[in-house]
């Protein structure tokens, strides 16, 4: 029977059967720790651009509500990435990110966690510092892949969701709510 060793999060480790239903659902944990909220918020402030790399002009698509929100609320350049639209939001939309203008700060992602490596490696190639993978796609791997290429990794984070806390606007629903503080005011 062959065995395979398994880490825990906490340091400590376990051999267990290799095809056996624990090995498979400790395989399939979350280990991999991304930047804390001090780093994250540290990321978003010296940001200057971004490039949201399968940006929808599709109003129902969560990428275009979060270039909204980002238009609207922070001053970031931002780039569109889509190979099948022309504009989104108004602005032009680029193929790919070797022709963006500049090199972005962040380049934050809408596609699937398998797309994320490909990803990865063009974010590598421009030589943009930061890959947002947006919430609800993790790939492991993907992250520690691209930690060893010397990116800074942020992932099953929502950047509107982060800018926002961080800027005292968010709301439960995610709206922007104008308030400084998260304090209820008492009526």
């Amino acid at each position: 029977m062959t065995t395979t060793e398994v880490q825990f999060a906490n340091g400590l480790s376990c051999s267990v059967p290799a095809g056996s239903p624990l090995a498979k659902l400790l395989r399939s944990q979350r280990t991999w720790v991304g930047p804390d909220a001090k780093e994250r918020l540290r990321i978003l402030r010296a940001a200057k651009s971004v490039a949201i790399v399968g940006a929808s002009p599709n109003p129902t698509r969560s990428s275009y509500f979060v270039g909204t929100y980002l238009q609207q609320s922070s001053d970031y350049r931002l780039y569109f990435v889509n190979p099948n639209a022309d504009t989104i939001l108004g602005e032009k939309a680029y193929p790919d990110l070797a022709s963006l203008p500049e090199v972005p700060d962040i380049v934050d992602v809408f596609r699937r966690a398998s797309d994320i490596p490909a990803v990865i490696d063009d974010v590598v190639a421009v030589g943009a510092p930061t890959i947002w993978v947006q919430l609800g796609i993790w790939n492991q791997e993907a992250a520690e892949y691209g930690e060893s290429k010397g990116l800074t990794v942020v992932m099953d984070r929502c950047i509107k969701v982060e800018h926002a806390r961080f800027h005292g606007g968010l709301h439960l629903l995610g709206f922007d709510t104008g308030q400084i503080t998260s304090r209820k005011t008492l009526r």
